[in-house]
């Protein structure tokens, strides 16, 4: 065992988008800072961050139904809707910034304009979306919206889907030409080839971080093995930030914080049918969201989406749950069972027993087979054809589990930031939107970990030219945002703004 003589400023676990992002704001706030990253896995944005293993869709709260709830008398609440979008267009800012300083060369390595839609059937959903529609369009956010309940319209947003339906079905939907497609793992690996080559940020890889420790009053120590030598060495550094996609919880819950207590996690893994058929595909330039399945979690909002990954336009349909005990798609059956402890077992049995519905949900979707797959499709796809369709294994998702003093637990299908009481440990767990908001909930991080830094009017600056809307609600200033909107687009190469 070795101990490095070297001290960090932060030292980022994980080589997702999460970690990327964190370290390249920070870098590009203040070059001196000293970074270290590590990634358990030969290269970086393989889990979670892959192309192939998230949703690809740039999350705005434009088709995702799940964001607009509606209460019991009927009232659809966009609060959330609000936020996420901001959340977005923050992301946005940052990429258009990268971009225009030529850190990164060509936009579309990464994001496309594809129409966003919310596909709904049958009297009454019909009206729920004409509701939400209009909720939504009273703000200017989404005052771009269309709305058509008309077969004529829908067949110009989204002919595949409406091949061979009749005309006395009833259907509605919604479209935002603003929407975008997203590929988060090439975003991500652009952004580790900034901060290696420009910054010169050591990235080990094949290097996993076992066990978090104080060393001494401010500092803490990360134990790293090298899988390929089996080596152990310690590193030191102010500021840790566990940013590990579902192997977090298991890594925080050996930090000696009492932050951590009551968290567990709950696996879920997630499948796509992807599209074998260029024919098919061509036929498809949209995503369409539609409405989740009695007792379904939100995460399995069904939907038919356009995709461009490697290049390469892809057509996918899902997600279907599965189940593992891993934490990753990488890791060990054993994830789960060792993540459960005295300090959570009151939060896992609470969630068990208040959430028997979902259990049985996901118990049916392990049960299906390729021709219930395709039957889920047929609804989207009426004349669908199996062989045209292939189910590929998509990542992990870990949803959080914390203490609630009547339920004993909750299950959250959010993303929580969990951090010491001075800052110095920032774990992030959960899922959705997740990569999406990465550079807002980074933001958030850096609240926490760095606030003396954000005290620096010279920071400030920084931030304000990279992400103009930093630390500002879109709502305060409608010009000012849709200018910055209008340069975003441009600079990204959108077509609904230019």
């Amino acid at each position: 065992m070795n101990k490095t003589n070297k001290d960090y400023d932060l030292i980022c676990v994980g080589g997702g988008i999460m970690s990327a992002t964190l370290a390249l704001i920070l870098k590009l706030c203040d070059p001196k800072l000293k970074i270290l990253i590590f990634e358990r896995l030969p290269s970086v944005a393989e889990e979670s961050t892959k192309a192939w293993n998230n949703a690809g869709t740039g999350h705005s709260a434009f088709c995702e139904l799940n964001y607009t709830p509606q209460d019991e008398n009927g009232k659809v609440d966009i609060s959330k809707a609000l936020d996420v979008f901001q959340q977005f267009e923050k992301s946005k800012q940052f990429w258009s910034y990268l971009v225009s300083q030529d850190l990164i060369k060509d936009p579309q390595s990464f994001i496309h304009s594809i129409p966003h839609h919310a596909w709904v059937r049958g009297k009454k959903d019909v009206e729920f979306l004409k509701q939400r529609y209009e909720a939504m369009t009273s703000h200017f956010m989404f005052e771009e919206m269309k709305f058509s309940d008309q077969h004529s319209k829908l067949k110009e947003w989204f002919p595949l889907v409406m091949e061979n339906r009749t005309e006395d079905e009833i259907m509605a939907a919604t479209r935002m030409d603003l929407g975008t497609g997203v590929n988060f793992g090439s975003l991500t690996e652009h952004y580790f080839r900034i901060l290696e080559k420009k910054f010169e940020v050591p990235v080990l890889r094949e290097h996993e971080v076992l066990d978090i420790d104080p060393d001494g009053p401010e500092d803490w120590s990360a134990k790293v093995e090298n899988l390929q030598t089996k080596e152990i060495n310690y590193y030191d550094a102010e500021h840790i930030f566990i940013g590990a996609g579902g192997g977090a919880l298991s890594l925080l819950q050996k930090v000696e914080i009492p932050e951590k207590d009551g968290y567990g996690g709950f696996p879920v893994s997630g499948q796509w049918l992807f599209c074998n058929n260029r024919e098919i595909i061509e036929k498809h330039h949209a995503k369409v969201y539609s409405k989740a399945g009695v007792d379904a979690p939100p995460m399995s909002v069904p939907h038919l989406d356009a995709r461009y990954i490697n290049g390469k336009k892809e057509l996918l349909f899902g997600p279907f749950a599965g189940f593992s005990t891993k934490f990753l798609k990488e890791g060990s059956i054993l994830d789960l069972p060792k993540s459960i402890n005295l300090g959570n077992i009151p939060s896992m049995w609470g969630v068990f027993w208040h959430n028997l519905p979902l259990t049985s949900y996901l118990i049916e979707q392990v049960k299906m087979d390729h021709k219930d797959r395709i039957n889920d499709l047929k609804v989207f796809i009426k004349n669908t054809k199996p062989e045209d369709w292939e189910l590929k294994v998509a990542g992990q998702r870990v949803q959080i589990i914390k203490k609630d003093e009547e339920q004993g637990g909750v299950l959250e299908f959010g993303t929580d930031v969990v951090h010491s009481r001075d800052g110095k440990i920032t774990a992030l767990l959960g899922a959705s939107p997740g990569a999406s908001t990465a550079v807002n909930i980074m933001l958030e991080v850096l609240k926490i970990a760095f606030p003396e830094k954000l005290e620096s009017k010279l920071l400030q600056e920084k931030l304000e030219i990279m992400i103009p809307f930093w630390n500002s609600d879109v709502r305060t200033d409608e010009k000012r945002f849709k200018r910055v909107q209008e340069r975003t687009s441009k600079i990204l190469n959108l077509e609904a703004l230019h």
